[in-house]
């Protein structure tokens, strides 16, 4: 090579643990961030980008592949993490922005080992670290941008209760002052979710993401990343800054994000 290569409450019920086949959602979303990591990294061996293109083919897969799973793994990390305090579906610019903050510094870190050992065979000196954190984050700003965007474009969809079809399983998890109770909404607090009914509302360990599979049955909807509402549970509508709000029976609020709210529309909710 001529060239040195530079890439870039307290709970009522007892906790539940999620059944298997409700690990599909969160699943999907690694599965996905890994193929494009994958065929990110492929493509940018096949391009001999940022100055690898003097090293065999053997090697820059050996590098770049490896390096972008390592990379989209701590993205995922940083996703949960960032999608706790941002809004992905009302601000996915700052989604973006925050997730290429979160993991360029570290990647760099990494990158910086990496490259030495892989095409030298020893460690680069700390001056060189600098030199990675342009390439990383260009690289890491568009990776997350692709990821962003995929993961908006996934349809939402309203879940009515067909004649004949299997009953939900969620009302099995009300804990027992609540069973038998008409659910409301389930709203997403932390590592909880809370159950609004009919007869008042509780906490359950479980995850947003899993309860939605299990509501299926009930007729409602996904209206907001933290919130599913039964759709006769619904008492008016009111709307502010472009967003609308939804009067629940019971004097319960949800809000519903952008992302829901043409799919809410088109099904007549409001």
């Amino acid at each position: 090579m001529t060239n040195n290569p530079i890439p870039q409450q307290s709970v009522a019920a007892r906790p539940v643990a999620p059944r298997p086949a409700t690990r599909r959602p969160v699943t999907l979303g690694l599965a996905r961030g890994l193929v494009v990591a994958a065929a990110a990294g492929g493509l940018l061996a096949f391009s001999g980008a940022f100055g690898t293109v003097d090293a065999p083919m053997w090697m820059r897969l050996v590098y770049w592949v490896p390096v972008m799973l390592a990379g989209a793994l701590w993205g995922q990390v940083c996703s949960w993490l960032v999608q706790r305090w941002v809004d992905l579906d009302d601000r996915p610019w700052l989604t973006v922005a925050a997730l290429t903050a979160s993991i360029s510094g570290p990647v760099s870190v990494m990158v910086w080992l990496v490259t030495g050992l892989v095409f030298t065979g020893r460690i680069y000196p700390l001056m060189a670290l600098p030199l990675m954190v342009g390439p990383v984050v260009l690289i890491t700003l568009t990776m997350s941008t692709l990821n962003v965007f995929l993961a908006k474009a996934q349809p939402v969809q309203t879940h009515a209760a067909p004649a004949g079809a299997a009953p939900a399983r969620f009302p099995d998890r009300l804990p027992p002052k609540l069973r038998g109770a008409a659910i409301r909404a389930v709203q997403a607090e932390d590592h909880y979710l809370r159950i609004h009914t009919d007869r008042g509302s509780d906490l359950i360990l479980m995850r947003l993401s899993d309860a939605l599979e299990e509501l299926e049955g009930l007729e409602g909807a996904q209206t907001h990343r933290s919130w599913w509402v039964a759709r006769d549970a619904v008492r008016d509508v009111s709307r502010g800054d472009g967003r609308a709000t939804l009067a629940l029976e019971g004097g319960v609020t949800a809000p519903v994000s952008r992302r829901y709210a043409k799919a809410l529309r088109d099904a007549g909710w409001y």
